[in-house]
């Protein structure tokens, strides 16, 4: 398995084509990784999945974030509330 930069893949393309009839390769971009790997017309790439039910039950990294802020203000909240409460003081 390699993984190389777009701009290095651009520039180098022959090479990597000669070398993922061996192995995989891996080109980043951004914050994005591609799968470039040998494959014939007749057989279809085992690294294709269809999408499952987990996938439809995910989430959007935004989404988490929200979640996760919202949880922990809880739970700094309900610390807070509790304390206050065996103190005596608001």
């Amino acid at each position: 398995m390699t993984v190389v930069s777009s701009t290095e893949f651009a520039t180098n393309q022959s090479k990597y084509f000669d070398m993922a009839m061996r192995e995989q390769v891996f080109v980043k971009k951004d914050d994005n990784m591609f799968l470039f790997t040998r494959t014939n017309e007749h057989e279809e790439p085992d690294m294709i999945f269809e999408p499952d039910e987990d996938f439809y039950r995910s989430i959007s990294m935004d989404e988490l974030r929200d979640r996760t802020h919202r949880f922990i203000h809880k739970l700094f909240t309900d610390n807070e509330n509790k304390s206050n409460s065996i103190t005596g003081s608001r």
